[in-house]
């Protein structure tokens, strides 16, 4: 199947996602929540760093391992965030996927249930970042290459963490060879339906963003802005919510579970096993 029949698939794939969405709308709360949780968390720990130094950002140097503590903590609190809203969003999607009744409290009720294992992968994969940056700064451009390369692949090996750690009763770096091997097994030459859902992502922010821009600043600058702003948040929310659709959609499929609004086939011409 060529680069072009797959896009063709993963466009597909995107709409169904969206048509789910459609059909939900109260799923756009997740990432909502998702934002609002890492701006207060990451201002609170920031609060904390900048206590530490008597609240003075002047007095402020990270050096050495501190540094790389800070950067475990915002890594920590970003991955824990994603992961739970993201995890709860996925319920709700499976919910809907069965037939059931979909709510915002069933979905946070779920991730709530499976607290320990968000918090276990969010150690883990903030280690590993932890480690690639220290690698990446203290190495040269060759180094700093490598570390790029790992960085990508290792995106690419998580992409089915979170449905792995929801429904398959695994440790982090059990879901991390899960999940690496559903990608071995049916990951085609390309990442088709996130580059189509990455497409209307930018051009979502082109046009909405664009057109508020230029309407506000009709008025005023700033309120040009805020509007661009505002439309870009809502476009970036939108998208947020379909790709994390559209991974429950294939991680279900791919497990041979009828899944409602995508077809069998498309996925099975998205994820082709090499």
């Amino acid at each position: 199947m060529s680069f072009f029949d797959r896009l063709s698939n993963g466009w597909k794939i995107a709409m169904s996602s969206f048509k789910v969405l459609k059909e939900n709308k109260q799923l756009i709360v997740f990432p909502i929540l998702s934002g609002i949780s890492l701006i207060l968390l990451s201002g609170i720990f920031s609060l904390g760093i900048l206590a530490a130094f008597n609240w003075n950002f002047e007095n402020i140097e990270l050096e050495g391992i501190s540094q790389y503590l800070v950067a475990f903590g915002f890594y920590l609190i970003n991955y824990f965030v994603v992961v739970f809203f993201n995890m709860a969003l996925i319920h709700c999607t499976r919910l809907y996927f069965q037939g059931e009744e979909v709510t915002i409290e069933k979905g946070l009720k779920f991730s709530l249930s499976r607290i320990g294992v968000i918090f276990s992968w969010a150690l883990f994969a903030a280690t590993v970042g932890t480690i690639l940056k220290a690698i990446q700064e203290n190495s040269g451009i060759i180094g700093k290459i490598i570390t790029g390369i790992i960085g990508i692949v290792w995106n690419v090996a998580v992409f089915f963490v979170i449905p792995v750690i929801a429904y398959e009763g695994l440790g982090p770096i059990a879901a991390f060879k899960r999940s690496s091997e559903l990608m071995r097994q049916k990951w085609g030459e390309s990442l088709a339906g996130t580059f189509s859902l990455g497409l209307i992502s930018f051009l979502g922010i082109v046009v909405v963003g664009g057109a508020l821009f230029l309407i506000g600043s009709a008025f005023h600058i700033l309120a040009g802005i805020l509007l661009g702003v505002l439309g870009a948040f809502v476009v970036v929310t939108i998208i947020s919510a379909t790709e994390t659709i559209f991974l429950s959609a294939v991680y279900h499929n791919i497990n041979g579970d009828p899944v409602k609004h995508v077809n069998q086939q498309l996925v099975d011409g998205l994820f082709v096993q090499k």
